[in-house]
């Protein structure tokens, strides 16, 4: 999953993000409300998480603008403001709201049900099917002809996002920045060594493979070579 986090305490965000990580899902970090405004109407995300008191536009006027402009991508309030008036106030434009101090285990139960109550409706896909390949996002799950396969959170976002881009040709610059959210290259063999571990995983057994390498240019996930 890809989340959007808009939260001007750096520790609060980290904490968030790493939360998140570890459960193999991706997070934008917008330090202000303008920014998280621009990065709103500029991708697709899963869910919102946002604090009410960040410099800028502040996060009900954030999400009121959202919503005015057509965007009903599940939000949920992560804020110290806790009145019951602000609560009510909050629920009118978002889907939940959690008041500061909180658990990330509740965090992350309460931004699972946003997802799932979202999924009927035209919305973010959660299931890829390729060649017998089957990633279901939700359930966090790879099984290939009916076989589970065991994967690390990061295997499982490289796999999911070349799945995503299915027949296209994904470059090594667009894994660093979307897989592992590098702005930069790490001068080191970290996407050959993920897709390689993938490849031994996905590939290994079977007559035809699915990950093929673009030489010169990335990787491809396609039935046909």
């Amino acid at each position: 999953m890809r989340y959007l986090l808009v939260e001007d305490d750096r520790e609060t965000a980290g904490y968030v993000i790493r939360g998140f990580r570890e459960h193999g899902d991706v997070v934008d970090h917008a330090a202000d409300g303008q920014e998280g405004l621009m990065m709103a109407t500029d991708a697709s995300y899963d869910a919102l998480i946002l604090d009410r008191m960040v410099p800028g536009i502040d996060g009900l006027k954030l999400l009121n603008m959202l919503r005015a402009g057509g965007d009903t991508t599940p939000a949920i309030f992560l804020t110290a403001i806790g009145g019951v008036e602000d609560r009510v106030e909050g629920l009118q434009v978002a889907e939940d709201y959690l008041v500061k101090p909180f658990a990330f285990a509740e965090l992350h139960a309460r931004v699972g049900v946003l997802v799932r109550s979202a999924a009927p409706a035209e919305g973010p896909k959660t299931t890829y099917q390729l060649g017998g390949l089957t990633l279901d996002r939700l359930k966090r799950t790879v099984e290939r002809d009916g076989e589970a396969i065991n994967l690390q959170p990061v295997e499982f976002r490289l796999l999911e996002y070349l799945m995503r881009h299915e027949g296209r040709v994904v470059t090594r610059t667009m894994l660093l920045e979307n897989v592992w959210d590098f702005n930069f290259d790490p001068r080191t063999n970290i996407v050959e060594t993920h897709i390689s571990r993938l490849r031994s995983k996905i590939d290994k057994g079977h007559d035809r493979p699915l990950i093929h390498t673009v030489r010169g240019s990335g990787y491809r996930l396609s039935d046909n070579g």
